[in-house]
């Protein structure tokens, strides 16, 4: 007598997070460098360098993830707030950090 096995194979389906083309913004006609930090490229300002336009405002867009991030522009040098902006933070450093949430 011969006994067949079944296998049965479970999927296991994740949690797919969507993702989001989202433009930052920075107007700073006088600011010679502008980069974009935050949790979603590890703080890295090499990873979103802005481009200013003929009107001095900084842009730059990148995918996120939906959820919550923490970000900040680093200008000339210097981590400055994003001033369009309403909902900040505190960092471990003793300052703020910017949010914005995808939904």
């Amino acid at each position: 007598m011969t006994t067949k096995k079944t296998t049965v194979k479970k999927t296991i389906k994740k949690e797919e997070k969507t993702t989001a083309k989202v433009q930052f913004v920075f107007n700073g006609p006088d600011a010679q460098k502008v980069s974009l930090g935050g949790d979603f490229n590890n703080w890295d300002t090499q990873a979103a360098p802005m481009k200013k336009d003929k009107k001095g405002i900084w842009k730059v867009t990148v995918n996120l993830k939906s959820g919550k991030h923490e970000y900040r522009f680093l200008v000339d040098e210097k981590w400055e707030n994003d001033p369009a902006c309403d909902v900040c933070v505190p960092n471990d450093f003793g300052r703020m950090n910017c949010i914005r949430i995808i939904e």
